[in-house]
């Protein structure tokens, strides 16, 4: 414990420059929701292309490496950011700003994935996890890419969330920032994406301890093991959301990352759309929501957006599950369960016959 002079001394200091868990509260004289985009190529000069995994600063006379943020100071501040690995999103920065959340969307040297993601898989079963690390740390973890640390997603975040602190001091972006001023705050983070985004979400947590993990439609890399590994985030942190006719249940994608996550032991699969919140406080959704029976709509349907589904008044259906998904607390966690005797792990000795889904 603290002597009492010592507290009495922090009590003296700034809310923003004291890391002991105090959420600092807005003093904006004018509340509002903020919205910035940035290059990243100009926040931070030592950023660099990578074109032979077709990662580059422009594409077809227009900028390929704009970053969003977004923090609404008119909603009470939780102390969290969220950091969206996937193209930016304006519904859902919405949403997770009605919250109480800050967030940003940043450009990383994420398009190896088409080079390297194809079928047949390599000998490692550890291949596009160690890319994956590589591309979100910037540290060398892969013999495939050569991906420096200005260029990784960690550091692509730190430079962001510096800018946004000069930028707009109304957002006290600050408190995100390590005490030793090299790095983000990573247990104030909540780590997201959906598909390829969330699978590269899910291996970073594995790596990195953050606050909590939302994953939709993913995490896959089905031929892979890392999901298994030794987790520097708790298992409880980790949060997913599918929809039934994605294509990444056929096979068993889906149903095998969460549980080498271990997700099965905090509550079964649940239907949202048969149950309400807290869905039995489990880690694991899915919707069976009607997309016309169109996997790909089924896919992206499950992130605000205009793929997702709307009831007849035009509201979307799945508002109490985004919101569950960012702020249900991670000690409240649903009872374990069975393995899913009839999900098949090892995909690489018994893959399942293409027509399959679940």
């Amino acid at each position: 414990m603290l002597p009492m002079k010592s507290i009495l001394a922090l009590a003296l200091v700034p809310l923003a420059s004291v890391r002991l868990g105090a959420v600092p509260v807005f003093d904006d004289p004018s509340p509002q929701r903020y919205d910035f985009t940035a290059r990243a190529s100009e926040i931070d000069p030592r950023a660099r292309e990578h074109p032979e995994i077709d990662f580059v600063f422009s594409k077809n006379g227009k900028p390929s490496d704009t970053e969003h943020a977004n923090v609404d100071t008119r909603v009470a501040p939780q102390g969290k950011l969220v950091v969206w690995l996937m193209g930016y999103s304006a519904p859902l920065f919405e949403r997770v700003n009605g919250y109480g959340l800050h967030a940003i969307q940043v450009s990383y040297a994420n398009g190896w994935f088409g080079k390297f993601g194809k079928e047949p898989p390599p000998a490692d079963d550890k291949f596009l996890g160690k890319i994956r690390l590589e591309a979100a740390t910037g540290e060398d973890f892969s013999d495939a890419v050569s991906i420096p640390r200005p260029d990784g997603m960690m550091e692509r975040a730190f430079q962001f969330v510096k800018w946004l602190s000069k930028q707009n001091p109304q957002g006290k972006w600050e408190q995100f920032i390590a005490a030793d001023g090299e790095g983000l705050e990573w247990e104030k983070v909540i780590i997201s994406g959906s598909s390829h985004g969330s699978t590269t979400s899910a291996r970073f947590a594995k790596q990195v301890k953050v606050d909590r993990v939302v994953m939709f439609c993913g995490p896959r890399d089905q031929y892979e093991t890392w999901q298994a590994l030794p987790s520097a985030t708790p298992a409880n942190r980790f949060f997913a959301f599918s929809h039934v006719l994605d294509g990444g249940w056929t096979g068993d994608h889906y149903c095998r990352s969460w549980e080498l996550l271990g997700l099965h032991q905090f509550g079964p699969i649940v239907d949202v759309d048969a149950a309400k919140p807290p869905y039995g406080n489990t880690r694991r959704l899915i919707s069976n929501a009607d997309v016309k029976g169109d996997d790909k709509r089924a896919h992206s349907s499950v992130v605000p957006g205009g793929a997702a589904v709307k009831d007849a008044d035009g509201k979307f259906v799945h508002e109490d599950v985004w919101r569950y998904l960012y702020t249900h607390p991670v000690d409240q966690t649903g009872q374990s369960v069975p393995a899913d005797p009839g999900c098949e792990k090892d995909l690489r000795n018994h893959p399942k016959s293409a027509a399959k889904k679940k």
